[in-house]
């Protein structure tokens, strides 16, 4: 399955925000003619988006690309288990190892790096202060659909952001991995460092954390050149 083509692309949305960012890749992919489908995580556990994941993923009629953007990283590497799961793109995202999640990634910030303006918890979710969302999350997007994102924002579970990885998907399958360069959510280094680590194939885009938004092109080549092995 190495180099065999993939026709299906299910796409995994992160923290903050829900599938419907992936409305123009999801576009662009469907008219290269992959058969595309998104999954709609309720971000309130790990365990629950992997579980919301597979069901999309064991509908397939095939081998399956799996795509997934920042939290969306995590999801993927523990749900890239399933067997129809032939490769993965990982979009400007969590790529866990196992024993760590998303809160032992981030608890250890570079010194300098930009902080996320995650607001203090409330009734076990977090929230972006839809103020500093704009620049911390969505910077290169039009700001019409950046007010709307801030203002849409899902709640994430803190069960989420502390879930653990048991086996890491990237270990066993091929991997892809896009750098966004601007990114103030996710520092590029830390991004670098998961794909290397990963022994991703990369690409590095000019790009905000909500890249799939504002450059779905860039982002729906990478998943393509996942889909075709290259």
């Amino acid at each position: 399955m190495a180099n065999s083509k993939v026709n299906n692309i299910v796409l995994v949305h992160g923290g903050f925000v829900d599938g419907s960012g992936w409305q123009n890749v999801h576009a662009i992919l469907k008219n290269m003619g992959f058969n595309v489908s998104i999954v709609q995580n309720p971000t309130i556990s790990l365990a629950d988006d992997v579980v919301a994941t597979n069901r999309v993923i064991d509908v397939q009629d095939g081998p399956v690309i799996l795509a997934g953007h920042s939290y969306g990283g995590a999801v993927i590497t523990e749900a890239g288990n399933n067997p129809k799961v032939a490769r993965l793109a990982y979009i400007t995202a969590f790529a866990p190892d196992n024993g760590e999640s998303v809160g032992t990634l981030i608890k250890d910030p570079i010194p300098g790096a930009p902080v996320p303006p995650i607001m203090p918890p409330r009734d076990g979710y977090l929230l972006l202060d839809p103020t500093k969302f704009a620049a911390s999350f969505a910077a290169d997007v039009k700001p019409s659909l950046v007010s709307f994102m801030a203002d849409s924002q899902v709640p994430w579970g803190l069960d989420a952001l502390s879930g653990v990885v048991s086996n890491a998907a990237w270990k066993s399958k091929p991997s892809w991995y896009l750098v966004a360069t601007e990114d103030k959510m996710i520092p590029p280094d830390a991004q670098r460092f998961m794909a290397k680590r990963a022994q991703a194939e990369v690409i590095e885009v000019k790009g905000s954390h909500a890249v799939y938004v504002s450059q779905p092109q860039a982002v729906a080549d990478l998943i393509a050149k996942a889909a075709a092995g290259e």
